[in-house]
């Protein structure tokens, strides 16, 4: 992350002094955006830098406890530079968040230079290995030339130079939701493997009474477990390949002058970074739940897995934060519709789905499923933007009005970010591509997203019913397909989890290794635990044997 911010907020030559330094792991770096008492809403943060002309120096410092910095990954011990985002202030007149470089260390001897007070946060409910950390600065001073200027500039005489663009100083940050959506997925995936396979070998409940206990994988209850999770996990990969690409696309643009992409691209990423988080942390433990009991060991792995996926539910952007700002966008995108303005395209639907009552018919198709979600998704910015719209005639002033249709924001954000995803999945499927895939590979993925479709249309039934009229035949009739594609998938699933093609050295886990054998690696596992090295613990004679043999 920190690399990131110099090469795309530094100048070409802070990024040879520094960035490369970095990358070479010559210096080891922190970003330490988060403050102690401040997250998302960055304009709130209290670490300063005062500008001071007569050294050409920057001061910074961190006022309060509640501006001490909190949270940034490797901080604690490990970095001894850090790009610290503070507000820079010229005359005490600020200017907005700014990003400088900041050594934090003696590079021979490691210890905190004057006026650095760095350390560990502390125990985590996860990421035990992640050195989090905290940093106080006092009169800190570097050159002003440690401020990262490619886009805002501070010249000797004081001078500000603005920005082109504001937003391009939340640029890293939109990098960083783009690797989670990426991340998150991956996580899935990989819960997704562990709980299938365990699944394939794990026997209990005779369906029939007079057979023999099934493989759990031939439940359908548990298909209904794992199967949504492995559509969900590839239509969250699929659409991170095309976050990906348009993030390239917009850092290209930038190099070139061109800004006019990046609210479009904070949006997408902000609403992908929310719901893939959110759904990735509630399937693995969805999964988990799935394996039973031994899902519950820590050897399971899938303990860790669900702490690393939750934990993005709130860093880099808590989620309901970042809804709320792409329901901004939304509304935006809603005003320039009404004044006859083109639409970016990831909200270009809008533009025909706004102006229908409703589906005309409800078919079933995929593209059907697809266009029901984006004419309730319509509908949804619809009615957010006229009771955002009534409480502004009301008096109520644009802050206070969007705080009152906050939970609307949210939801038609949810909605807006589904088709994005439904609508990227229908497309890899169906589009240009199926034609360098083998039928055989096209009918698995057919299949994936039949599912994908049908439970998102389910989902969001209480929405689409308010634009299409579904009778109750029809209700029943995806609940048939929903049952009949999972029948379909469960031959191949297991193989699907291993066209992830994760080792068992990612894995980690005695119930989702390859070659199957998962009460011989838990059985194993349990004889490694250190309580099992002697046969009477020590603890017995020094405390259990004394306060049994104690009155009472």
């Amino acid at each position: 992350m920190m690399v990131g911010c110099i090469r795309q907020q530094g100048t070409d030559e802070q990024y040879e002094k520094f960035g490369k330094r970095a990358e070479n792991f010559e210096i080891t770096g922190a970003y330490a955006q988060t403050e102690l008492g401040h997250g998302t809403f960055l304009r709130g943060l209290e670490t300063r830098a005062d500008f001071d002309r007569k050294t050409d120096e920057f001061v910074l410092n961190t006022p309060t406890i509640t501006s001490y910095k909190w949270w940034p990954g490797g901080l604690g011990h490990a970095a001894n530079y850090c790009v610290v985002v503070a507000n820079l202030y010229i005359d005490n007149d600020p200017k907005g968040v700014a990003m400088f470089m900041v050594q934090l260390r003696d590079e021979k001897t490691h210890m905190p230079l004057p006026g650095i007070d760095v350390g560990d946060i502390g125990k985590k409910m996860g990421f035990a290995g992640v050195n989090n950390g905290y940093l106080g600065l006092k009169n800190v001073r570097i050159p002003r030339t440690n401020m990262l200027m490619r886009h805002a500039q501070v010249l000797p005489d004081g001078t500000y130079v603005k920005s082109p663009a504001s937003v391009l100083a939340y640029f890293t940050m939109v990098f960083v939701r783009c690797l989670i959506v990426r991340n998150n997925s991956t996580m899935l995936s990989m819960a997704s493997t562990i709980a299938t396979r365990y699944s394939a070998v794990r026997r209990q409940s005779p369906i029939n009474p007079k057979e023999p206990e099934p493989q759990i994988i031939d439940h359908v209850t548990q298909q209904m477990k794992l199967f949504p999770e492995i559509a969900t996990s590839i239509a969250y990969r699929l659409s991170s390949t095309k976050l990906w690409q348009l993030y390239d696309q917009t850092a290209e643009d930038i190099k070139c002058g061109e800004f006019g992409r990046l609210p479009e691209m904070h949006a997408l990423a902000c609403s992908l970074k929310a719901l893939c988080s959110r759904d990735s942390a509630n399937g693995v433990e969805r999964l988990r739940l799935a394996c039973g009991g031994h899902g519950y060991l820590a050897s399971a792995q899938l303990a860790n897995l669900y702490s690393a996926a939750t934990a993005a539910c709130t860093y880099e952007g808590e989620n309901t934060v970042l809804l709320l700002q792409v329901g901004r966008f939304l509304m935006k995108s809603c005003r320039m519709l009404m004044a006859g303005k083109p639409l970016v395209p990831t909200i270009s639907y809008l533009q025909d789905a706004i102006k229908v009552n409703g589906l005309e018919k409800w078919t079933g198709s995929w593209q059907n499923i697809l266009q029901a979600l984006q004419i309730a998704t319509a509908h949804k910015i619809r009615i957010t933007f006229e009771n955002l719209t009534a409480r502004l005639k009301a008096g109520q002033t644009e802050a206070e009005a969007a705080n009152n249709t906050g939970i609307e924001y949210t939801q038609a954000a949810e909605l807006h970010g589904t088709c994005f995803v439904a609508a990227t999945f229908l497309e890899e499927v169906t589009g240009p591509n199926a034609k360098n895939r083998s039928p055989a590979l096209n009918k698995v993925l057919e299949n994936l997203l039949e599912l994908f479709l049908v439970n998102t249309a389910m989902k969001y039934m209480h929405e689409i019913l308010r634009v299409a009229n579904i009778s109750d035949m029809e209700l029943r009739a995806l609940q048939t397909r929903l049952e009949d594609v999972l029948k379909a998938l469960r031959p191949d699933a297991v193989a699907i989890c291993d066209g992830f093609d994760f080792h068992d050295r990612n894995l980690k886990s005695t119930l989702g290794s390859y070659d199957g054998n998962v009460y011989e690696r838990i059985f194993e596992e349990a004889k490694k635990s250190p309580l099992n090295k002697k046969p009477v613990p020590d603890v017995i004679y020094t405390h259990l044997q004394p306060f049994m043999k104690a009155k009472m």
